[in-house]
Parts: C-alpha cells; sequence; structure tokens
C-alpha cells in the first residue's frame, strides 16, 4: 500500500490539471510523506516537477482569438454603393434641369406662337378694317355719283318740261289771241288749263317715279356695305 500510494500521487501529478473540476475528489489521499521511506522521498520530491513543467507549457500554448476577418471589402463595397447614389443623384438632377430647360422652352415656344398668332390676327384685323373703310367710302362715292347722275337726268327732264310747256302755253296764248269770241276764248283757256294740269300732274308722277328710283340706286351700294358689316360681325361672335 505504501509502494502504490506514490504512483498514483505522481500519476495524479502527471495529468494535467481540469478547469471544471478543481476540487479533490472523494477518494482518500496517501498518507503524508513523512510515513514513506527514505528511498521513496526523490520520486516523490521530484514527481511535482513534470506537473508544473507540463501546466505550463499548456497555460502558455493557450489557442489566441483568431484574427478578425479582413474588411477590405467592406470599404470597397461603402464606396460603390456611395458612387452609385451619387450617380443616381447626379442622373435625377440633369434629368431634372432637363426637365426645366424643355419646361421653359415649350413656354417660351407656346408664348411665342401666342404672341405670333395675336400679331397676326390683329394685321388681319387692321387689314379688313382698312378694307372695309375702303370699301365704304367707295360706297359713298358710288352713291354720290349714282346721285348726281340722277339729279342731273332731273335738271335735264325739269329743263325739257318747262321748254314744252312755255310753248304749249305760247301756241295756247296765240290761239286765244285769234278768238272772236268769248265762248272760244273760255273754251281755249279751259282746254290750256286742264292740258298743262294733266302735263304738270304726269310729269310729277314721272318724277317721284324717277326719284324713288334715285334714292334705291344711290342706297344700294350702302345697303351692300351695311350687309358685308353684318356678316363679319356674325363671323365674329
Amino acid at each position: 500500500m505504501a509502494s502504490k500510494g506514490p504512483k498514483q500521487q505522481a500519476r495524479s501529478a502527471a495529468k494535467p490539471a481540469q478547469p471544471k473540476k478543481p476540487a479533490a475528489t472523494n477518494k482518500k489521499t496517501p498518507a503524508p510523506a513523512a510515513a514513506r521511506t527514505p528511498a521513496e522521498q526523490p520520486e516523490t520530491v521530484a514527481a511535482p516537477a513534470p506537473a508544473a513543467a507540463e501546466t505550463a507549457p499548456q497555460e502558455a500554448k493557450k489557442p489566441e482569438p483568431a484574427p478578425a476577418p479582413a474588411s477590405a471589402p467592406e470599404p470597397v463595397a461603402a464606396k460603390t454603393e456611395a458612387s452609385a447614389a451619387i450617380k443616381k443623384e447626379v442622373i435625377a438632377m440633369e434629368a431634372t434641369a432637363e426637365n426645366t430647360i424643355n419646361r421653359a422652352q415649350a413656354m417660351f415656344a407656346d408664348f411665342n406662337d401666342r404672341t405670333k398668332a395675336a400679331v397676326e390676327k390683329s394685321t388681319k384685323m387692321a387689314e379688313e378694317m382698312n378694307d372695309f373703310a375702303k370699301g365704304n367710302i367707295e360706297a359713298l362715292v358710288e352713291s354720290g355719283k349714282i346721285t348726281a347722275k340722277g339729279l342731273e337726268g332731273f335738271g335735264q327732264e325739269a329743263a325739257e318740261f318747262g321748254r314744252k310747256s312755255f310753248e304749249e302755253a305760247t301756241a295756247a296764248f296765240k290761239n286765244m289771241a285769234s278768238v272772236k269770241t268769248p265762248a272760244d276764248f273760255f273754251k281755249l283757256q279751259s282746254d290750256y288749263v286742264r292740258g298743262a294740269f294733266d302735263s304738270y300732274v304726269a310729269e310729277a308722277s314721272k318724277t317721284t317715279e324717277a326719284m324713288l328710283k334715285l334714292a334705291g340706286d344711290a342706297a344700294q351700294p350702302l345697303s351692300n356695305r351695311f350687309a358685308v358689316a353684318a356678316e363679319k360681325v356674325k363671323t365674329a361672335a
């Protein structure tokens, strides 16, 4: 039993210490070193040294924590994402600027078209007004010409009627001067008066008809211009 205890102790010393089971086991330890023989003491003294030597390297050979993986790809990915974001922002800004330019160009083009259309419309209206005014003046001139020509005809007809009346009166007076009885005189006088009155009525009726016709002819150019003006107002509405 005395020789077995030191061997068991040496084996226990040779085994590495378990961190999870540091406490002593329930087995009884061997007798103290005083009961051992002198021959066994060097073995007992030398036994703990290897245990310490083996324990020290184990503590020294503890695995170091593995180095963190290289983080080089992360900055590259971050730079790529940043570049993509910047590029996307630049594209969006360019699209916005181009859209703004297109809208501005469209607005100015529409403004120019509207202005051009307004100027053309105003010019056309001015030309139409000039033409209308010119037509009115021409209508007034034409009406004046018709009126003047009609009055000239009236003057000629009046002169002709006066000359004819004078000749008839002269002939009647000659006849009345050559009668020998009062009955013949009154008869010639009544015939002359009746003839003169009939001639005057016929001439007056003829003159009235001619004047009405002259008024219609003189007003025709003006009526045409009124019709043109009414048509223009209807078209504009």
